[in-house]
C-alpha cells in the first residue's frame, strides 16, 4: 500500500471514532431501541391489570389489551395504599388527562317536560240554579271566547218566573202604602225576594231591570260568570235542566300553568321567582319567559318528584277573522331553567367517581403518582360539581382515565394484597392464549378475586332497560341526530338510578354499576361533537358492564361490542381506540356517523 493511501485510511478512522464520541456526548440519554443496552426491556407488563406481566411481547390474558414494555429504570403499573402509580407508557396507554382544581361559578342548566294547564284559580262550572228549560244557546261550541256578563243561553224555568211575579207584585204593594212602618217592612220583604231571584240566577242587572220596567219575562238570559274559553258544553237547546246540573265550563286562558315534575336532587336549584324559558312545538321560535309561582312541598313517592308551576301570560290574538289564545290548553311543552351560584371550590364532573358510598376523585403527584382522595360533594352544575372537602384549590385531579385507574385499583386489592404483583414466571402460558373467562385459571395469584354472579330477574329486566337506552343513544349518534340523542340521554336519569338500586345487593358488580352510574347522566348536547366527547366514557362504562353481562347470562350472550380505531378524529384529545355496544347488527359507528359509518370491528372477548 503506497504511504499516502495509508495515511487517508488512518484519518478516516480517526474521523469515525471522534464522530462516534460526539455522537455518544451529545445523545446520551435517547433511548436506542429494545436491543440497546441503556434501554434493556425487563418486562412486559399490562396497564389495566399490572398483575399481568411476561418476558414477550402479547395481550393482557383479561382485557385483551397490548402488554406495555417496561425499561429499566422504569417503575410499573402498581397500586398501594390510595396510591396508584404509572410509568411514562402506561400513562400514555390509559390517556391520563387532568384539570386544575380551582375556585368557579357553578353553572346550572335544567331541561325539562311538561304541560300547559289552565289558571285553576280562575277556572269555572256554570250550573242550573233552578230547574228548567233550555230555550236557545248563544254559545254552541267549544273553544269559543266570551266576556264577563256576555249571554251563554235563553233559560225557561216557571219557578223563576213564578219569583218575579212575587218581587213585583211586592213592590207594586209598596207603592200604594202610606203608612211608613208598612213600607219598611215591604222593603224588607222586597229585599227578600230580591236576593231569592239572585240565588235563582239572575244578575243584579237584570234584577234592576225587572223592578224599572215593572215586567217579568218568561225567558231569561244565563250569563257568562267570568270571562275566558268554552272548555266544555254540557246541553244542548231543548234540553231540561235540574238544579245543580252543569252547562258549562269554561277557564280563563289569559294566564297559563306550565307545570312539571322536578326531581329530588334538582329541588337545591329551585326557587320561587326564578325565570324559566317554555317553549312549545305549537309555537315554533317563540319562548315565553315566566317565574316560578308554585313549588309543590308534597313529594311524589312513586317518580320522588316535586311538581313546579310556571305562570305564563297567553295573549289574545285576531286570527282569519275570530278571536283566540295563542297558547293551548294541555300543551306539550318544555322549560329551560337556568341558575348560576357564585364562585365555589369546583371539580370537573368527569374526575369524581363513585365506585361506592362515597365519591373519590385521583389527585396527580406528579411523577406518574396518582393519590386517591374522598370527596364530600354539594350542588352539581353542568360541567362541574361543588367540592366541600377532599380536595384543595390549586391540585390537579385527574379527568380522563381515572375510572380505568380506580377500577383496576379495586381488583388489585381483591385479587392480592396490597402491592403484591406476581412475578413474569407466574403465568403459565403466553398471554395471548388465553381469553378473559381463562385468565383466573391461568395466574397462581395468592388470592383470588371474587367470581361475578348471575343476576336474578328483576336485576336482568333493569339491565334489558338500560340497555334498550345505551344502544338508542349510540344509535342516534350513528345517525348524526343530536336531538334525537338528547331526548334518549334524558331516559338514563330514569334507568340508570334504576339499575344501581337493583344491582344493590350485588357486590361483584358494584365497580362497572358504579361506573355507568358517575358517567351515565347525559346532559343536552349542543352539537354532534359535543354529544360524542359526552358519550365517550359512557359508553366505555357501558362496554364493561356488557362484558360481563355476556359472559354471564345466557339471554344477553348475542350482544355486539364493537371498535373504533378513529376516535380521535372525532374527539380531539381523545384515545385513538374506542369501544361501543349495539344489541344487533349491523355494525353502525357513533363516534364517526355517517362520514364512515361502517367503520369498526367486532370484539368477540
Amino acid at each position: 500500500m503506497k504511504p499516502r493511501y495509508l495515511i487517508l485510511t488512518l484519518l478516516c478512522v480517526v474521523l469515525a471514532g471522534a464522530g462516534g464520541w460526539f455522537a455518544a456526548r451529545r445523545f446520551p440519554s435517547e433511548r436506542r431501541g429494545p436491543d440497546s443496552s441503556a434501554s434493556k426491556i425487563i418486562h412486559y407488563q399490562s396497564a389495566m391489570h399490572p398483575w399481568i406481566k411476561s418476558d414477550k411481547p402479547g395481550n393482557c390474558t383479561i382485557c385483551g389489551m397490548k402488554l406495555v414494555p417496561i425499561y429499566e429504570g422504569e417503575k410499573g403499573f402498581q397500586t398501594s395504599s390510595g396510591m396508584v402509580t404509572l410509568s411514562s407508557s402506561s400513562v400514555s396507554v390509559v390517556n391520563v388527562q387532568t384539570d386544575v382544581i380551582r375556585r368557579r361559578a357553578l353553572v346550572r342548566t335544567l331541561r325539562v317536560a311538561g304541560r300547559i294547564e289552565d289558571n285553576d284559580a280562575k277556572h269555572r262550572f256554570v250550573s242550573a240554579f233552578v230547574d228548567g228549560r233550555i230555550e236557545k244557546l248563544a254559545i254552541n261550541h267549544v273553544g269559543a271566547e266570551v266576556m264577563e256578563g256576555a249571554p251563554l243561553l235563553t233559560f225557561y224555568s216557571p219557578a223563576l218566573l213564578t219569583a218575579e211575579h212575587e218581587y213585583l207584585a211586592l213592590i207594586h204593594q209598596s207603592q200604594s202604602t202610606n203608612t211608613l212602618t208598612l213600607r219598611a217592612e215591604q222593603r224588607n220583604l222586597i229585599a227578600a225576594a230580591a236576593y231569592r231571584l239572585n240565588r235563582l240566577g239572575l244578575t243584579e242587572g237584570q234584577i234592576k231591570e225587572v223592578e224599572r220596567t215593572e215586567k217579568s219575562q218568561t225567558q231569561r238570559e244565563i250569563r257568562a260568570p267570568i270571562s275566558g274559553t268554552v272548555i266544555q258544553r254540557f246541553i244542548y237547546e231543548g234540553q231540561y235542566v235540574k238544579e245543580g246540573d252543569k252547562l258549562f265550563e269554561l277557564g280563563d286562558f289569559s294566564t297559563m300553568w306550565f307545570q312539571f315534575d322536578a326531581y329530588e336532587r334538582d329541588l337545591a336549584w329551585l326557587k320561587p321567582g326564578q325565570v324559566v324559558d317554555v317553549t312549545t312545538p305549537a309555537v315554533p321560535g317563540k319562548a315565553y319567559s315566566a317565574p316560578i309561582t308554585f313549588i309543590d312541598p308534597n313529594i311524589n313517592e312513586a317518580t320522588r318528584t316535586a311538581r313546579v308551576r310556571v305562570e305564563i301570560q297567553n295573549p289574545l290574538i285576531e286570527e282569519n277573522g275570530g278571536r283566540g289564545r295563542e297558547l293551548y290548553h294541555r300543551l306539550y311543552a318544555e322549560g329551560l331553567v337556568k341558575w348560576e351560584a357564585p364562585e365555589v371550590l369546583a371539580i370537573a364532573r368527569s374526575a369524581v367517581i363513585s365506585p361506592g358510598p362515597q365519591a373519590l376523585a385521583y389527585v396527580d403527584q406528579g411523577s406518574g403518582n396518582y393519590e386517591q382522595r374522598h370527596l364530600k360533594l354539594g350542588r352539581l352544575g353542568d360541567d362541574f360539581w361543588e367540592v366541600i372537602e377532599g380536595v384543595a384549590e390549586g391540585e390537579k385531579v385527574v379527568t380522563a382515565g381515572n375510572m380505568l385507574i380506580d377500577a383496576q385499583a379495586q381488583l388489585n386489592q381483591s385479587a392480592r394484597p396490597t402491592g403484591e404483583i406476581p412475578s413474569a414466571n407466574e403465568i403459565t402460558a403466553p398471554p395471548h392464549e388465553h381469553s378473559a373467562e381463562d385468565a383466573p385459571t391461568t395466574l397462581k395469584t395468592k388470592g383470588e378475586a371474587a367470581p361475578i354472579e348471575k343476576l336474578t330477574e328483576p336485576q336482568a329486566k333493569a339491565a334489558r332497560e338500560f340497555l334498550v337506552v345505551a344502544n338508542a343513544i349510540a344509535q342516534a349518534l350513528a345517525s348524526d341526530n343530536v336531538q334525537q340523542f338528547n331526548q334518549q340521554g334524558q331516559k338514563l336519569h330514569a334507568v340508570v338510578p334504576a339499575l344501581v338500586q337493583a344491582l344493590a345487593e350485588a357486590p361483584s358488580w358494584q365497580p362497572s354499576v358504579q361506573a355507568l352510574n358517575s358517567t351515565g347522566h347525559l346532559q343536552p348536547a349542543s352539537d354532534l361533537p359535543a354529544a360524542r366527547k359526552a358519550f365517550l366514557p359512557f359508553s366505555m362504562a357501558t362496554v364493561e358492564f356488557a362484558k360481563h353481562l355476556r359472559a354471564r347470562q345466557d339471554e344477553f350472550s348475542s350482544l355486539k361490542i364493537y371498535q373504533c380505531p378513529m376516535v380521535n378524529s372525532a374527539i380531539p384529545g381523545a384515545a385513538k381506540d374506542g369501544f361501543w355496544v349495539q344489541s344487533e347488527t349491523p355494525l353502525r359507528n357513533p363516534f364517526l356517523g355517517a362520514q364512515m359509518l361502517s367503520c369498526g370491528t367486532e370484539v368477540k372477548k
